[in-house]
């Protein structure tokens, strides 16, 4: 294949994983390299990663790339990083970080986030659903009051992304976009909301974040002389900003126009609708403004776990399935997609409840659990994976109706990540919502989305709608089944009435002690 000199690398630091992917500046990819990493659960509801294992892996996979790829360093003009959203990074003086990293799903600060909702603070206003235990400034109350001594200790509270920038160039910012959408900053309003601070009990806080705060796109600084050695690189590359995985996949599936959604998908579902008005909608968060492109602001509505749920499902009860698929040399995931597609619609009567880590968004609830009921003897591991499938393209449609709603009609989803290795999932959400499904020609949306971060960033185009545009290109559209949506409205109906039927067991269930 003929590539467009220069090129840029995009880096994806995932929940699981580091994905490091090279394209050139048409948005062709060249090569693509992965490294896993680990997770602890230190108890129910808690997730921690060290973020040095983060370095190790992303080093690793960008070395991989450049050597693989056979393409010169020297044309690799710019790198950009995107990372999971609110997984807290603290950094002593020294700037050597204090603890694991306290990752985004992990829930262990509800309490906080309970009481800062119930501020009723004018800074809340685009939290209409609630404030979620995932976000920056529950945890960082959490760990003031929980462990005081590493807070007075931390100099630095970071994003995940925004200190692997830190290590990749030793400068220290802030992404706009992080900040935006996770620590209640409004640029709009005068940036960061004090009074609130303190009314929380966080007062003086921003003296613990970097004071650089930057676009999508901007230039951080160049790798430092260990980076570039490391990572194969050089120190001429750029660095540019980057943030949160979803919020950058927006661009990697060209989702930069008002009207269109993007849904992306990976551990977690996250549904951006990019809007002209600074709305407010009960149940979502946002409208949040600048956050991705300057003078346009971003619809959220996501879900806490949906292909964690699939992956749990496989690794723990489906080892039969494992060895009959290397039996007849196809892969795990291909087989239970096999007998999920001979599953007819609606799973014969399950309903799953995708609440496995609580609910973000429409109930912000996090002291619900994952449900599975209507089994009986009949149901085999198809029906439980469709089901899986048919529960999280449910919460989906729960989102998008209280979008639909308030007016914000969405015609047509851009989907990316992990879903779209799977035919049948997609097919699912699109009958499910009745909504045509756009597949890119490049599926890892998040990856690419940090390459058309590095695009700008290396001046190869001087827009982030420009460089998306030139780099991102539409493969199909999957139309959905207008019989399958009429049955599905059935089960529908189902899921949504199974919230409010269980939650307060599940409330009672979370408050209790772990023996």
């Amino acid at each position: 294949m003929e590539y467009k000199k220069p090129f840029v690398m995009g880096i994806d630091a995932g929940t699981g994983s580091v994905r490091v992917g090279l394209f050139d500046s048409r948005g062709t990819p060249v090569i693509f390299s992965t490294r896993e990493y680990s997770t602890r659960f230190p108890q129910p509801g808690w997730a921690e990663q060290d973020p040095e294992e983060w370095w190790r892996s992303l080093i690793d996979a960008a070395a991989e790339a450049v050597k693989k790829s056979g393409v010169s360093a020297e044309d690799i003009m710019a790198v950009g990083v995107d990372g999971t959203s609110s997984t807290v990074v603290c950094l002593d003086k020294d700037l050597n970080h204090l603890r694991n990293a306290i990752l985004w799903m992990d829930n262990r600060s509800a309490q906080q986030a309970k009481r800062i909702f119930e501020s009723n603070d004018p800074a809340l206003k685009r939290s209409s659903a609630g404030v979620s235990a995932e976000w920056m400034i529950p945890k960082i109350l959490w760990l003031k009051e929980n462990e005081p001594d590493l807070f007075e200790r931390t100099c630095c509270f970071m994003e995940a992304a925004d200190w692997i920038n830190y290590r990749l160039t030793g400068e220290l910012c802030l992404s706009i976009n992080h900040i935006t959408h996770r620590w209640f900053y409004n640029g709009r309003e005068g940036g960061w909301p004090d009074a609130f601070y303190r009314a929380i009990g966080l007062e003086n806080i921003t003296e613990k974040f970097p004071k650089n705060i930057l676009e999508l796109g901007r230039v951080i600084g160049t790798l430092s002389p260990e980076a570039a050695r490391a990572t194969g690189l050089t120190s001429h590359t750029v660095v540019a900003e980057g943030g949160c995985d979803a919020y950058i996949g927006t661009l990697g599936l060209n989702v930069t126009k008002p009207g269109r959604a993007a849904l992306i998908t990976g551990s977690s579902h996250l549904i951006l609708l990019v809007t002209t008005g600074n709305i407010n909608v009960k149940g979502l968060f946002g409208a949040h403004p600048d956050c991705v492109i300057p003078g346009l602001c971003v619809l959220e509505g996501g879900q806490v776990s949906s292909g964690s749920i699939i992956t749990w499902f496989k690794d723990n009860f489906t080892k039969s399935e494992e060895i009959e698929a290397e039996k007849r040399g196809i892969g795990h995931y291909d087989l239970l997609n096999e007998k999920a597609r001979e599953v007819p619609v609606g799973s014969e009567g399950l309903i799953v409840l995708d609440y496995w880590q609580g609910n973000r968004n429409p109930y912000t609830d996090y002291q619900v659990q994952g449900a599975i009921w209507g089994l009986t003897l009949k149901h085999k591991s198809g029906n439980i994976f469709r089901a899986i499938m048919e529960g999280v393209a449910y919460g989906t449609e729960n989102i998008l109706r209280i979008m639909s709603e308030n007016g914000l009609k969405v015609d047509a989803l851009y989907i990316g990540g992990g879903v779209v290795k799977s035919d049948l999932w997609m097919k699912v959400h699109a009958d499910v919502s009745n909504i045509p499904i756009h597949v890119t020609e490049f599926s890892e949306a998040t990856v690419l989305g940090s390459a058309v971060c590095a695009a700008v960033g290396a001046g190869i185009y001087n827009e982030l709608a420009e460089a998306a545009e030139n780099m991102v290109r539409i493969k199909r559209v999957i139309e959905p089944d207008e019989e399958n949506h009429r049955k599905y409205e059935f089960y529908f109906d189902k899921y949504r009435r199974t919230y409010f039927a269980l939650k307060d067991l599940m409330h009672e269930m979370s408050g209790k002690p772990v023996p």
